[in-house]
């Protein structure tokens, strides 16, 4: 679902850019922050397996309200293709979201968990083994979604106007979610379910209240120290519930480190999709758009679970290596720190092709010659001669302040100046047609066109404006001497026609593009032959991507094989390290280690900006290697524990004391008295 969301919020809402990938990131949060909530429940109230059915229904329904906001046919009662009240399909969008986000922020920490329930003491390796498959699933659905949903959302569909099917595509996810849960309800009699304990979440907080408030009052020298400052909580709280705290805040505090981890891992989706929108998407016959580099990811994971399972790790076994959970947990972050690595040496070629943009009040000038004579162009420190129907070579950079004086001047003629005020920090174009013709076009583009697009337009050199419509696209009106605005193409050969009063129906008017790249940007000039039919000349503004996108599979391999050792290996060891009342709310911690990486990114992207974007790169990978060497000293000293046995012997000893409560005066026998 997450797959088109964005694209829902800009193109059917008509949010623009920054609005809807704030609300994004916002939905993404919660989804991450829900799972404590769910915890909660599960472990206090429901149960696991009551708290995903229930929560599964919300999530269900979420997804129909939101397949149902998109159903462009809700309020358009005109008839005429656009929605009459976008607000009502806004306010169920956001009522679908927030379900979706309640309903799977909740069901993450117990789905988890409740698959580890299923195991015996003893068959920690099977367990091991589910948590791997358990990924492999997410990550396989995660490849599947993002080859069908884009392939649904294509589909036309509609009542009175036929649009992009945004209610199949949201409405396939609804239908699949019911399923999945009639078959999860289907095997209920099959599992092993565990009631809940009552309000653990609470007693621990309260617990935790006590020993900090106990030990405050017990602060001078006269107390005697304690071993563990939840000792202090003794006093109050029963030994067993004093343990099962020591276990989780040992593992929470592991976790301190671990957000800095998912904030360069979710990366991917947002700076290295950016990094492929300035590269080449073409490998060998195939053609690969910027945003769907990220199903390398998924790929490699289905690839990479089975193998780190199945050969890796027995063969570091067999070399007599203790490769530990937080051991792998270590080498995760460190192959992630090294994808970053990789990154920056790609982002720093990339640069070496990427054109110079202006800054600050630098303006940047391009001349283009749309007559039938040659013209001289002088500019302060430079003059430029141009043949007819050709263009300078490359942007010509100039402070704002400083260009204060440009002639045009041709064979026979007097010299004209252009009296222009030019905005600073832009391109522009001086299209000139005569000694004492000219226009000044601002360029409109600042950057690279977004998504490895190919920005067109077009200029026209008939006395009268034309329409050119472009693979669908209409650029209205493009006035006599004038440019059109840019717009935006993917790859390919593009099909583009002419109309216009000027042109005979002798005349051909339908034309074909040159073979658009990645990321390019081109000037179609139309001028008139010797016959008065029109022909297209070809200049390039912004020259394609040269590099290929097949340079981030290095970085996105080591991210992939650090994500394997890292998240998979979190996921079981939190589960193996937490007692048995609160498996669901350890799994959470481990979840919210996500969104709290998502806020690091945005700190960290906001804090610094960085003029070169391999800086930023570098900073990520070296304040994740420190934060690797930190954790690996926190891993030094942590003690590994079985839960099950610690409460074992808790029970046992409850057990010998309820003996001894109901049978103060125990006969002895001759036995007895001589074991003594």
């Amino acid at each position: 679902m997450r797959a088109l969301l964005i694209l829902y919020f800009r193109y059917f809402i008509g949010w623009d850019d920054s609005l809807s990938t704030t609300i994004y990131h916002t939905f993404v949060a919660l989804c991450y922050l829900t799972p404590i909530l769910g915890a909660l429940i599960a472990d206090s109230w429901l149960g696991k397996f009551k708290t995903i059915v229930s929560l599964s229904i919300v999530y269900t329904i979420g997804q129909a309200v939101i397949a149902v906001s998109s159903i462009n046919d809700l309020t358009d009662f005109n008839h005429d293709g656009t929605p009459d009240s976008i607000s009502a399909h806004v306010a169920l969008s956001m009522v679908g979201l927030a379900l979706i986000a309640l309903g799977t922020g909740g069901i993450k920490p117990c789905v988890s968990a409740f698959g580890g329930d299923q195991f015996e003491e003893g068959q920690e390796k099977q367990r091991n083994r589910f948590f791997s498959i358990f990924y492999l699933a997410i990550n396989a659905g995660s490849l599947i979604s993002t080859i069908i949903t884009p392939l649904l959302r294509v589909q036309v569909c509609g009542i009175h106007s036929k649009q992009a099917c945004y209610p199949l595509a949201f409405g396939v996810p609804a239908a699949l979610m019911a399923v999945s849960l009639i078959v999860f309800v289907i095997g209920s009699r099959m599992y092993k379910k565990f009631q809940p304990q009552g309000n653990v979440m609470a007693k621990v907080v309260r617990c935790i209240g006590f020993a900090i408030k106990n030990r405050f009052r017990h602060r001078s020298k006269e107390f005697p120290k304690r071993e563990h400052w939840l000792d202090w909580a003794n006093e109050k709280y029963d030994e067993r519930l004093v343990s099962q705290i020591k276990m989780v805040t040992r593992v929470m505090f592991l976790y301190i480190p671990l957000p800095m981890f998912w904030a360069l891992f979710d990366q991917q989706g947002s700076r290295w999709t950016l990094q492929a929108a300035t590269m080449s998407g073409k490998i060998g016959i195939i053609e690969i758009q910027p945003d769907q580099m990220q199903t390398v990811n998924a790929i490699l994971i289905v690839i990479m679970v089975p193998i780190m399972d199945a050969l890796v790790y027995p063969l570091i076994a067999k070399c007599g290596f203790n490769f530990t959970p937080l051991k792998k947990m270590t080498v995760g972050m460190f192959l992630a720190s090294m994808a970053f690595v990789a990154a920056a040496v790609v982002q720093v070629e990339i640069d070496k092709t990427l054109p110079v943009f202006p800054r600050g009040s630098q303006v940047q000038v391009k001349v283009m010659n749309i007559g039938n004579d040659n013209m001289t162009i002088s500019f302060p420190g430079t003059t430029v001669t141009l043949d007819q129907m050709s263009q300078t070579n490359d942007f010509m950079t100039f402070d704002v302040d400083k260009l204060t004086s440009i002639n045009i001047s041709s064979a026979g003629s007097l010299v004209t100046p252009v009296t222009h005020s030019f905005e600073q920090g832009h391109r522009h174009t001086l299209l000139v047609w005569a000694p004492n013709h000219h226009r000044v076009v601002k360029d409109g583009l600042n950057q690279k066109p977004v998504k490895g697009e190919n920005g067109i337009r077009f200029v026209n050199t008939f006395d009268e404006s034309f329409n050119v419509t472009m693979n669908g696209e209409v650029y209205v009106s493009v006035a006599s001497h004038n440019a059109s605005e840019y717009q935006f193409f993917p790859s390919g050969v593009k099909s583009f026609t002419i109309n216009s009063a000027e042109i005979s129906q002798q005349c051909e008017n339908d034309f074909k593009s040159s073979y658009l790249e990645y990321g390019s940007a081109y000037t179609y000039v139309i001028a008139r032959k010797n016959d008065g039919c029109p022909e297209v000349k070809i200049f390039e503004d912004i020259a394609p991507n040269t590099i290929n996108m097949a340079l981030q599979i290095p970085q996105y391999f080591l991210l992939t094989c650090g994500e394997v050792v890292f998240s998979v290996t979190g996921l079981e060891f939190s589960y193996s390290q937490a007692p048995s009342n609160m498996k669901s709310v350890l799994q959470a911690g481990w979840l919210l280690t996500v969104a709290v990486g998502n806020i690091i990114v945005l700190i960290v992207a906001g804090a610094g900006q960085f003029s070169e974007q391999w800086a930023e790169y570098v900073l990520f990978a070296a304040l994740l290697l420190v934060v690797c060497v930190i954790f690996a000293i926190m891993a030094r000293f942590y003690t590994y524990i079985n839960p099950a046995e610690i409460e074992a012997q808790f029970d046992e000893d409850e057990k010998k004391k309820y003996l001894e409560k109901s049978n103060p005066y125990p006969k002895s026998d001759s036995f007895s008295q001589t074991q003594m």
